[in-house]
């Protein structure tokens, strides 16, 4: 699959409409469904383009995209040059036609990689980034399936249960996306600068942010909003109560997508997450083919329908029909009243986004953005909603995440950034270890494990292993189950 080829005059009026400030995405529809093309959008008056978004989105769209324009139009078409990287306009049939269902749809996606995998059938697979090694060994076993079973595995490239879905599927023909929170010429985190080389091999990396763009934390659930669209169903691995999976997740069944869970130890921190879809709707599944049969996909032993199935109604009304503009530009018809978002709040204000939902409607439905931004602190603290409730047919009306477009690209020989996400809290740990102790006290995790598996975690020589395990179970930090089994003390 190719994008469509753009000329110098199109891309740079595709560039430009991205960067526009303060753009809505009800008035960045309506402009292009009356005017087609951003080069057809930017050749108008201003009176045209008021009259069909209204004053404020016409001055938005005309204003000076600034003195370095030329040179990130430069590095945009160094960057698409390179062989395997591609620029996919929201008009260009090489489009996901999942993303189109967004209410904000990115105007750009820089792709390294498959295009032909954003069309795919495919699945998310995310979790905590400061996964217990059963979590991780999880993650990889259902990825490895999935991708045998010929679904793309989608995830967002961070550290721990990202990273190893990606590695589970690379397995298999390499049928992977990694969804990214920075530019596409950047590699975050620097830790998966090997993993990211591979993946933009064999699967794709997508990213919706200008070249240059570093990791912030804005960002993040941002990505995971498209996460959540490119996918038929989110897999939520390992998760602590507070967590940019919940948020994945949330936003996937606020789309209609399958929301899956794994349960695990009610004694671990970072099952609670999953343990509190489950309770709200969540698909509890225990091995890959309890996904690969909700999705009706065929696995040994078992042929699949002669038609798939039809997914399930979005829980709000967040779609919109899609209509052919006058130009030929296919979009999704304008937002009604009662949807439309503000106007896109600065950085300080977008660091909110991770919010709970409400937090994220209290916040879009303020004019200041400073308004926004502390309606979403107010809030944050509050319970998220329901990602698999049973009450869907009285939707709740909401807002679609803001999207800050005038980030400026940086120097193409950026490759990767230092910037770090801030793992999620777990409990203490015992302050008496040492740390070899504790070394294996956290490969143990919260699931009996053999001695074998424990030496393969670990790395340590036998008697060594021997004797850690006697000090803890002395310790009273662990027991030893029949079968030569060890589970971790639950205090």
């Amino acid at each position: 699959m190719t994008p469509l080829p753009l000329s110098p005059t199109e891309l740079a009026a595709w560039l430009r409409l991205a960067f526009a400030r303060g753009l809505k995405p009800a008035a960045l529809r309506a402009l292009l469904g009356a005017f087609g093309l951003p080069h057809h959008l930017f050749a108008q008056p201003f009176h045209a383009l008021a009259a069909a978004a209204g004053a404020e989105a016409a001055r938005a769209a005309l204003d000076d995209p600034g003195p370095d324009f030329a040179a990130q139009l430069d590095v945009l078409e160094s960057w698409r040059a390179a062989p395997g990287n591609a620029i996919v306009t929201l008009a260009d049939p090489a489009y996901p036609p999942r993303l189109l269902a967004m209410p904000d749809p990115p105007l750009l996606l820089y792709v390294k990689g498959r295009l032909d995998l954003l069309h795919a059938r495919s699945v998310a697979v995310v979790g905590s980034r400061n996964a217990t090694p059963q979590a991780l060994e999880d993650a990889t076993r259902f990825s490895r399936a999935l991708a045998a079973s010929g679904i793309t595995v989608v995830s967002g490239l961070a550290l721990g249960v990202d990273g190893a879905a990606h590695r589970g599927a690379l397995d298999q023909a390499g049928r992977t996306v990694a969804v990214i929170g920075t530019g596409a010429d950047l590699v975050y985190p620097a830790a998966h600068h090997a993993l990211a080389t591979q993946i933009a091999a064999l699967g794709a990396i997508v990213s919706e942010w200008p070249l240059g763009t570093p990791a912030r934390s804005a960002n993040f659930p941002q990505r995971n909003r498209v996460i959540a669209a490119l996918v038929e169903g989110v897999i939520v691995v390992e998760a602590a109560q507070r967590s940019g999976s919940l948020i994945t997740a949330r936003l996937a069944n606020e789309m209609g997508r399958d929301v899956f869970a794994l349960p695990g130890s009610i004694h671990a921190p970072l099952t609670r997450g999953c343990h509190g879809l489950i309770k709200q709707g969540a698909q509890l599944v225990e091995t890959p083919a309890d996904v690969l049969e909700a999705l009706r996909v065929a696995t040994p032993g078992r042929t699949a329908p002669a038609a798939p199935r039809r997914p399930r109604e979005p829980k709000q009304s967040i779609f919109f029909d899609v209509a052919r503009s006058p130009r030929g530009v296919t979009l999704p018809l304008a937002f009604d009243d009662a949807t439309a978002p503000a106007n896109d709040p600065p950085a300080s204000a977008n660091s909110c986004a991770n919010s709970c939902a409400d937090a994220r409607a209290n916040a879009c439905a303020n004019s200041c953005a400073d308004a926004r931004a502390n309606a979403c602190a107010d809030t944050a603290r509050a319970r998220p909603r329901t990602a698999g409730s049973e009450k869907r047919t009285q939707p709740r009306k909401r807002h679609a995440l803001s999207r800050d477009r005038g980030t400026t690209p940086a120097a193409p020989h950026i490759v990767e950034t230092q910037a770090g996400e801030q793992p999620p809290s777990s409990e203490a740990r015992p302050a008496s270890l040492g740390a070899q102790a504790q070394r294996l006290l956290d490969a143990l995790g919260y699931a009996p494990a053999t001695l074998e598996i424990l030496a393969e975690r670990t790395d340590m020589a036998e008697a060594v292993l021997q004797a850690t395990l006697l000090q803890l179970e002395l310790g009273g930090h662990l027991h030893a189950l029949p079968g030569g089994r060890f589970v971790r003390a639950s205090h």
